[in-house]
C-alpha cells in the first residue's frame, strides 16, 4: 500500500501547501515546516510556531493567529485554529472516513502496509555469547530487534535479520575447553544444551582462576581458534551450535525468528579478519606498544585511555573489535542499510568502530539502536556467576501467572484451551512490556504490569481484539469498503469519530517508526487504540442499531479489528479471537 492507502496522505499534502503559503504571507517563507500530531480532540496535524517566533520576534501565540487568519481552506480541511502557539488542523470527518474504510477494509493488502522499497536492510539483533541460555537483562535486545523488522517490512522495506555468532573469543574457547576436559555433577533443569554447557563454562572460569595450567590450556585453545586452526575451528563450532539451538529454542517461545547467521570463525578462516589488519597496519593511526598493534583515535574525538583500540595482541592474535569491523564490512557488501540493536553499554565500541571504518576508508558506518538492560525488582544477572534469571525462567513464569488469571475468567472453557490462551496472553504480556518503554530507558519487570488487564498491556490490547471478533461473529454479514463508505455519515457520536481517526492515522503512525527505528510509539498506539475501542463498544451499541447506522457501525468494527491485529502482530504479539 502506498500514500494512497494512506487515509491521511491527502489531507496532509493539502494542509502543508495551506501552511506553506501561510507562511509566506506572514513573512516566515523559510521558516521549516515541522509537523506534529495534536493530541487527541486537537486536530490532526499541528505546526508549533516556537522555532518562527525567533525568526518573526513575535510570540508565538501572536503568529500562529496571524497565520490562522490568512491560511485559505480546501477540500480535505474542515478548520484551522490558534491554541497556545500552535496551529491545529482538522480533516474534513467524511472524506478522512472514507478513505479510512477503504484502506482498512480493503482485502489482499495488510492494513498499515507501505509501497515496497529498494533498499536492502540488515538487521543485527540479539548476537549473544553462545556460552549459556539468555536472560532477562539481554531479552530487551531481541524484542526490539524483531520488533523493528517486523514495523519497517510492513512499511515496505526489505528486511534480512541476522544473529552474530561469536564463536572465536576467549568466552567460547573458556566453555568448549571445559565441555572437552570437566566432569560436570550438577545436572540442568532444563533437558537443554543452553543450560547444560554454561555449567561447564562456570566450572572452567573457576578453574581457570585457580589452576594457571587450565589457564594455558585455554589460551593455547584461543591462540588456535584465532589463527583458524581447523580441527578448533570445527569443536567451537559443535559446542556453540549446541548452545545457539537451545538460544533459539528460547527466542522462538516469545515468537523471534533470525534470517540468517553470520560466524565469527568464517572470517578468520576466510582471511577476512587478516585483511582488514594488514589495512589497519598500513594506516598512519596505527602504533605498535610490546608487540601489540593499536590505532590512535584522539583526533575522532574520544578521550582518556579510549583512545587506544587495539587490533592485534602481542602474539599476533586478533581481537572481537578487530572481527567485529570485518563484519561491518561485510554487512555493507551485502546490504544498503546496516542497523544493530545493541546495549547502552557498547556506546563507545561503536564510536570507536566508526573511527576505525573511517581509518580504512569506508564512507559507511551502521545505524545503532541503543537500548537499556531490563531487571528484575530483586536486581542485576551474571552468566559467569550464575547468578542468573533466563529468558525460559521468564516464559514459565509467564505462562503461569497468565493461566491463573484466564481460570479466574473463564471456567467455562476446557483445560487445553485455558492453557492455549494462557500461552498467547502470558509471552504476548513479556514482549509487550519491554516493547511499550523507550529503548533508552531502563526497566524493572514488573508482573503486575506485565499482565494487568485493565492497564497499558498486552492483555489489555489482545483483549480489545477478542472483542471485536466477538462482535463480528454476531453480526449477520460483513460490510463492504463501499457501503461502509456511503455510510460515514451515521457515524456522529464523539466516540465513533475519535475511533475513526485513530484507525486512520494507523498507517503514517507504521511509516513514522519505521523510518525512526522506534517500537514503543506502535505500542502505545496499539494501547491508545484498544481504549478508544473499549470506549465505543461501552457506550455506542452496534448490533442493536439499524439500517445505514447498524453497517456504519459494523464496519467501523472490523476496521479496529484489522487495526488492532496489525499492531499486535508489528508488536509480535498473537491476536486471539477469544479471551
Amino acid at each position: 500500500m502506498d500514500d494512497a492507502g494512506d487515509p491521511l496522505s491527502a489531507f496532509r499534502e493539502e494542509a502543508a501547501r495551506a501552511l506553506r503559503a501561510a507562511l509566506a504571507k506572514v513573512g516566515a517563507a523559510e521558516a521549516d515546516l515541522l509537523l506534529e500530531r495534536p493530541p487527541e480532540g486537537m486536530g490532526d496535524i499541528a505546526l508549533p510556531c516556537f522555532s518562527i517566533s525567533k525568526l518573526l520576534r513575535k510570540a508565538p501565540d501572536a503568529i500562529a493567529k496571524e497565520i490562522v487568519s490568512v491560511m485559505t481552506s480546501g477540500e480535505e480541511m474542515e478548520r484551522a485554529e490558534a491554541v497556545g502557539g500552535y496551529v491545529n488542523i482538522h480533516a474534513r470527518f467524511d472524506r478522512l472516513a472514507e478513505r479510512a474504510f477503504t484502506a482498512a477494509l480493503s482485502d489482499g493488502m495488510e492494513y498499515g502496509s507501505g509501497a515496497p522499497r529498494g533498499e536492502r536492510v540488515l538487521l543485527e539483533h540479539t548476537s549473544v555469547n553462545p556460552t549459556g541460555p539468555v536472560h532477562i537483562g539481554r531479552a530487551r535486545n531481541p524484542i526490539i530487534g524483531d520488533t523493528i523488522a517486523r514495523i519497517m517490512r510492513l512499511a515496505g522495506y526489505n528486511v534480512t535479520t541476522e544473529f552474530y555468532v561469536n564463536d572465536v573469543g576467549r568466552q567460547v574457547a573458556t566453555m568448549t575447553w571445559g565441555v572437552k576436559n570437566l566432569r560436570v555433577a550438577e545436572e540442568p533443569e532444563r533437558d537443554k544444551d543452553d543450560h547444560r554447557f554454561v555449567s561447564y563454562y562456570r566450572e572452567a572460569n573457576r578453574k581457570c582462576e585457580e589452576d594457571p595450567e587450565a589457564q594455558a590450556q585455554v589460551n593455547e585453545l584461543l591462540f588456535k581458534l584465532e589463527h583458524g586452526d581447523p580441527e578448533t575451528v570445527s569443536l567451537n563450532r559443535q559446542t556453540s551450535e549446541r548452545v545457539l539451538n537451545g538460544m533459539l529454542a528460547s527466542l522462538a517461545d516469545i515468537n523471534v525468528h533470525i534470517d540468517g547467521f553470520m560466524w565469527e570463525s568464517k572470517l578468520v578462516e576466510d582471511g577476512s579478519v587478516d585483511r582488514v589488519i594488514d589495512r589497519l597496519k598500513g594506516s598512519r593511526f596505527c602504533h605498535e606498544s610490546d608487540g601489540a598493534r593499536h590505532l590512535e583515535l584522539e583526533s575522532f574525538g574520544i578521550t582518556g585511555r579510549d583512545t587506544k583500540w587495539v587490533f592485534t595482541r602481542a602474539d599476533g592474535t586478533s581481537l572481537y573489535t578487530t572481527r567485529d569491523l570485518a563484519y561491518h564490512l561485510d554487512k555493507f557488501s551485502r546490504s544498503d542499510v546496516a542497523i544493530n540493536v545493541l546495549g547502552e553499554d557498547q556506546k563507545l565500541g561503536m564510536q570507536q568502530l566508526a573511527a576505525a571504518l573511517s581509518i580504512i576508508g569506508s564512507e559507511r558506518a551502521p545505524e545503532t539502536v541503543f537500548y537499556s538492560f531490563v531487571s528484575l525488582p530483586e536486581g542485576r544477572m551474571s552468566t559467569r556467576k550464575g547468578t542468573v534469571v533466563t529468558l525460559d525462567d521468564l516464559v514459565d513464569e509467564a505462562k503461569e501467572r497468565a493461566y491463573e488469571e484466564v481460570r479466574k475468567r473463564r471456567k467455562d472453557l476446557p483445560e487445553e484451551r485455558m492453557r492455549e490462551i494462557a500461552r498467547i496472553v502470558g509471552t504476548g504480556a513479556l514482549r509487550y512490556n519491554i516493547a511499550r518503554i523507550q529503548a533508552e530507558k531502563q526497566i524493572v519487570f514488573r508482573w503486575e504490569e506485565a499482565l494487568n488487564f485493565e492497564g497499558s498491556s498486552a492483555p489489555f490490547v489482545q483483549y480489545a481484539h477478542a472483542r471485536a471478533c466477538s462482535i463480528m461473529r454476531k453480526a449477520s454479514a460483513a460490510v463492504s469498503p463501499d457501503r461502509a463508505a456511503a455510510c460515514v455519515g451515521k457515524l456522529t457520536t464523539d466516540h465513533e469519530r475519535a475511533l475513526l481517526k485513530l484507525i486512520a492515522a494507523y498507517p503514517a503512525t507504521v511509516r513514522e517508526c519505521a523510518e525512526a527505528r522506534r517500537v514503543h510509539t506502535v505500542a502505545s498506539f496499539a494501547q491508545d487504540l484498544a481504549s478508544q475501542f473499549n470506549q465505543f463498544y461501552r457506550y455506542v451499541p452496534v448490533l442493536k442499531a439499524e439500517g445505514d447506522t447498524r453497517d456504519a457501525r459494523i464496519a467501523l468494527v472490523e476496521a479496529a479489528r484489522r487495526t488492532l491485529r496489525s499492531a499486535l502482530g508489528c508488536l509480535g504479539l498473537e491476536a486471539p479471537e477469544e479471551m
